[in-house]
């Protein structure tokens, strides 16, 4: 049985600059098999565009709803996509 992938992106507002927000995602990305990227965006939110199985994104969604212990996150908009393939590994960007 396998399960589905799917790609899965992530916008999060609120206090998620300077907490650790990008290195906290990396690690628990990394412990879910998720592969993609983390970046800062210029409204002090931060973006994520991450593939994997849809049970493993769920989770990674769940978790950015709180993030890191220093975090304030305020909204979570999450855009469903298909699977395209195309991460080898999941990296902080920009």
């Amino acid at each position: 049985m396998s399960e589905k992938m799917c790609r899965a992106n992530l916008i999060i507002s609120g206090i998620v600059q300077g907490v650790f927000y990008r290195a906290s995602t990396l690690e628990v990305a990394q412990s879910l098999s998720i592969k993609g990227w983390v970046c800062n965006l210029p409204d002090g939110g931060v973006e994520i565009e991450a593939e994997g199985a849809r049970d493993a994104l769920e989770q990674l969604a769940d978790w950015c709803k709180e993030g890191p212990p220093s975090a304030d996150v305020k909204t979570i908009d999450i855009r469903w996509m298909d699977y395209r393939g195309e991460f080898d590994t999941f990296k902080i960007t920009r």
